[in-house]
């Protein structure tokens, strides 16, 4: 079998054999070309803090440890900014041999700043399901800047499979910018593709939003709804550079506009603690086409999603404050992001979740 990120057909075929499941059954809406999308389940357990299950042990052994009490989400319900949630999923794996899998938060999670994560029974880490892993998946979810409404069924992170070795080196990253441009300007190589901040807009001086410390709920339901100036301050300079605040949560966008093409697929991961003590990702997977002129696309800037820790930070136009790890898909996906499937951020530049109305 063809090693690398199994697409949306791949996906269907683990449904078809069982090694990936639902209650309720698994829709066909929640495949995207590389991965697919997970359903909360209808009650939520506040706990006292985060945790692992870790070995031998099974979430639910250590939610009866940690629980402080229960949420029905069936009807809908806060989940309240600060406060650490488990939440069981709708699906569940029986992983065979040779695959794993990934998870990460959807876009719109990590722009609302929605700590997303998925744990497992016996995991000793987020987000990485060993293979042969069967078992239930759960997400814990943190809300950071924002309380929200969420239900059952809503749809906060997404699971990824591959099959053996999918990543690419660098001198297979470098040829396959030279035969396709990965992105505009000079390509920065260096355990993935490097991409910069963008703090020089070439129209007007809006660089970014910082999130307001005291707003409103948020019902994740509620789509182009929210007027922006409730939930965010604007950000604005003219000489290429801000200041981070410690614990303050920003949108700000890459100055490289980069692209997918269809046989791969990449995902965001920090750059060098080294360079400064702020995480710029939350939600990380790019599918295939994302940018790319097969999916419509012209290539698209990769949103930011910004927290600084520790000391107030200088960032500056131009800085390199992350990369791309591009994989190969096992095969060519049936759909690409944006060519004929609701992909929200395709051709974006700097953009807010979809819940906030759009200038």
């Amino acid at each position: 079998m063809t090693s690398g990120v199994l697409p949306a057909q791949g996906l269907r075929h683990l449904i078809e054999s069982g090694a990936l499941y639902g209650s309720p059954a698994i829709r066909d809406d929640q495949l995207q070309p590389a991965s697919l999308d997970l359903r909360l389940g209808p009650v939520a357990y506040r706990v006292r803090a985060s945790f692992l299950a870790g070995p031998g042990r099974t979430v639910a052994d250590r939610l009866d440890e940690f629980t402080m009490h229960r949420v029905d989400l069936a009807g809908g319900a806060v989940l309240e900014k600060n406060c650490v949630y488990v939440i069981p999923l709708a699906e569940g794996l029986a992983l065979p041999q040779g695959v794993t899998a990934v998870a990460n938060a959807k876009s719109s999670s990590g722009r609302l700043d929605l700590l997303t994560r998925t744990i497992t029974d016996g995991g000793i880490e987020f987000d990485r399901i060993p293979e042969g892993y069967s078992g239930p998946l759960y997400a814990e979810v943190c809300p950071r800047s924002f309380s929200v409404l969420v239900r059952e069924g809503q749809r906060l992170n997404q699971i990824r499979f591959r099959r053996g070795q999918a990543v690419l080196t660098d001198p297979e990253l470098l040829a396959l910018h030279a035969a396709e441009p990965l992105v505009t300007g000079d390509a920065v190589i260096s355990e993935g593709l490097g991409f910069s901040v963008d703090l020089k807009p070439v129209k007007g001086d809006l660089v970014g939003y910082r999130a307001k410390p005291h707003t409103g709920v948020i019902d994740l339901d509620r789509i182009g709804h929210y007027p922006v100036a409730d939930f965010w301050e604007e950000l604005r300079t003219r000489d290429g550079q801000i200041i981070l605040d410690p614990g303050a949560f920003y949108i700000l966008v890459s100055r490289e506009a980069v692209t997918i093409p269809p046989d791969y697929a990449a995902e965001m991961a920090p750059y060098l603690a080294m360079v400064g003590e702020f995480r710029v990702h939350y939600a990380g997977f790019f599918d295939p086409g994302f940018g790319h002129a097969a999916a419509g696309g012209a290539g698209s800037r990769g949103v930011l999603e910004v927290r600084c820790h520790e000391a107030p930070f200088v960032l500056e136009h131009g800085q390199v404050v992350g990369r791309l790890v591009y994989e190969r898909m096992a095969e060519r996906p049936e759909s690409l992001y944006g060519a004929g499937i609701a992909s929200n951020y395709q051709g974006q530049g700097l953009k807010l979740a979809k819940q906030f109305r759009q200038a």
